[in-house]
């Protein structure tokens, strides 16, 4: 799989002319179906792992957990601003996403 490098970014604001320079050397890549999000007052913990079970009246599911990632408040307001904003641009482009309970893999309805 390809991966794009973001391009460097300037910052609007109280830090303006600040220039951000993504380093990737270090990331690694790895696919979830399944996120679980808590929180407490100083911090939001978001769980990403895999169900390989998808079968209809299983009573248990084991959910194989891979990441945790742990950021503020202040992170997952800008994190669910950008989130917002990607699948509306998805959604201009390819349909409205149907994530009822009964869809197959969320496919896009046109």
């Amino acid at each position: 799989m390809a991966t794009k490098t973001p391009p460097t970014t300037e910052i609007q604001g109280d830090t303006a002319g600040m220039k951000i320079k993504w380093d990737d050397s270090n990331m690694k890549s790895a696919y979830a179906n399944v996120c679980n999000v808590t929180s407490t007052r100083e911090e939001v913990v978001m769980l990403f792992g895999m169900n390989q079970a998808w079968n209809r009246g299983q009573k248990d599911v084991t959910i194989q957990l891979t990441d945790r990632i742990v950021i503020s408040p202040f992170a997952a307001k800008r994190l669910s601003m950008l989130l917002g904003n990607v699948v509306t641009e998805y959604e201009k482009r390819f349909g409205t996403l149907n994530i009822d309970a009964g869809t197959a893999g969320g496919q896009a309805k046109k």
